[in-house]
């Protein structure tokens, strides 16, 4: 399906208490009432676009330089829905050259493109790695044997000031069994590192509840995640979703955001009441995560089958 075959008015598939769900391309969108009102008004974006691959799949993604021209299209219109402190968080995955094991810089080329755009400032550059995902692209590293596994995907926060909203006190780590024999005897070999550093007890030995987490995020390792968060971790946070697709005969969206990269995200950079927007909704990841966290929700997605779907995870909260 292209994206041509996608367009259409906006329209409201569903509401909860905290949130709305519209059917409609992000572009026609934000020409629309629901996104011009909030203008200036949203405290965090965050979204998976379809990726930059080769083939066009059924989600209708652009490809080749027409996707980099795509997504920079849309930066300004959607950094002046953001509040002065608020976040724009985007996960884009890696592409290859078609026939080729050769990746694409595409990836890399649509970001640097949508922050020259909006005149973004990038707050972060994080790593979501995932070394449980199957290993790809098959021709060269299942068959050929000449590429290693692709594991990892790029996560860029952005922002249009240099201090937005954030706190890493809401996403700390548990702390490691060292760091708890530590905390626990009070003794650590302070002083002079060879680097030059002088490490003080002073401060270093205090419980602050958790580590500082890294800005690599180990989504298969519950030991490096956010304990609050790791309910949305694994399969069964997905069951309601998957079931709902299969009752009601819609299709389960192929290219699900995983939950814990997008509660960490929220937790992060919101507070509860705020608001939070996926342009690309999909399977409504986001808006699940922004509810169940206390944040309110808006999700735009551009194939109705999707976004009928994504209703699922709502259901058992609402019925």
């Amino acid at each position: 399906m292209t994206p041509d075959e996608l367009a259409g008015p906006v329209r409201e598939i569903y509401k909860t208490d905290s949130g709305l769900m519209l059917h409609g391309r992000i572009e026609d969108a934000l020409k629309g009432e629901h996104l011009i009102s909030l203008k200036g008004k949203v405290n965090l974006i965050v979204t998976s676009p379809p990726f930059p691959l080769v083939r066009k799949k059924r989600y209708g993604n652009e490809t080749g330089q027409a996707y980099v021209e795509w997504l920079e299209a849309l930066a300004q219109s959607l950094a002046d829905l953001l509040t002065d402190d608020g976040s724009i968080v985007i996960e884009i995955g890696n592409a290859w050259e078609e026939g080729a094991p050769v990746m694409s810089t595409l990836p890399l080329e649509a970001l640097l493109a949508f922050k020259k755009a909006a005149n973004l400032h990038l707050c972060q550059h994080v790593i979501c790695h995932n070394p449980a995902r199957l290993p790809s692209p098959a021709a060269w590293v299942n068959v050929k044997r000449i590429r290693l596994k692709d594991s990892f995907t790029h996560v860029w926060w952005m922002s249009r000031t240099k201090n937005p909203k954030a706190d890493n006190r809401q996403v700390l780590s548990p702390y490691s069994k060292d760091m708890k024999r530590l905390l626990t005897t009070q003794k650590y070999n302070a002083g002079a590192r060879p680097s030059g550093h002088v490490i003080s007890e002073t401060g270093f030995l205090k419980d602050h509840g958790g580590a500082i987490t890294a800005n690599v995020l180990e989504l298969d390792d519950p030991a490096s995640m956010p304990e609050s968060l790791l309910k949305f971790s694994g399969t069964k946070w997905d069951a309601n979703y998957r079931n709902y697709c299969a009752k009601h005969n819609l299709p389960a969206h192929p290219a699900r955001m995983q939950a814990l990269l997008s509660s960490f995200f929220v937790n992060f950079l919101t507070n509860e009441g705020d608001l939070v927007l996926d342009p690309f909704a999909g399977s409504n990841t986001t808006g699940a995560v922004s509810q169940a966290l206390g944040r309110r929700w808006l999700g735009v997605e551009a194939n109705e089958e999707y976004a009928k779907g994504s209703q699922g995870r709502f259901v058992a909260a609402e019925e």
